[in-house]
């Protein structure tokens, strides 16, 4: 079962806010959990009876994937070697090529007036397009190696 559009979005918002997310293969269903790397010190009690459903039910479910910390740094020098203005992109690769790129690129970002939401125009879109990635490869799995589903 492919995801529509709207899950797309929903898992890649989620995933870009620092949370874990699983789809229910059999039910299309998706849940949520906190992701305890993501938020340190977090109280997780909250999302305790969903991680017992899918831990019993481990089988049952596909988790997407976050993006490490080295893909984020490349979806930030992306948008820095296209940005038109040439003093912005000077300043954005050189926060990625400085200390601390991370907080960095986000100050220069956050100072960057119009750039700004262009960044969260792209960042959002690179999350959509890592979602679609991973449940094209969840889907190619699932046919198995003849290409037929195995479902049917």
């Amino acid at each position: 079962m492919k995801l529509t559009e709207k899950q797309i979005k929903e898992i890649a918002e989620d995933l870009e806010c620092g949370m874990r997310c699983f789809y229910n293969l059999k039910t299309g269903e998706i849940k949520k959990v906190i992701n305890s790397d993501s938020w340190i010190g977090a109280d997780e009690e909250l999302w305790e009876d969903t991680l017992e459903e899918i831990d019993e039910n481990w089988e049952d479910y596909f988790e997407f994937e976050g993006m490490s910390s080295h893909e984020s740094f490349r979806v930030m020098a992306d948008f820095a070697e296209n940005v038109e203005d040439a003093k912005l992109r000077n300043r954005l690769v050189n926060a990625l090529n400085g200390p601390k790129p991370f907080r960095n690129f986000k100050w220069q970002i956050d100072n960057s007036g119009e750039y700004r939401e262009e960044w969260f125009q792209f960042k959002t879109m690179r999350y959509i397009q890592w979602v679609k990635d991973q449940d094209d490869s969840r889907l190619f799995d699932e046919a198995g190696e003849y290409g037929e589903d195995k479902n049917e």
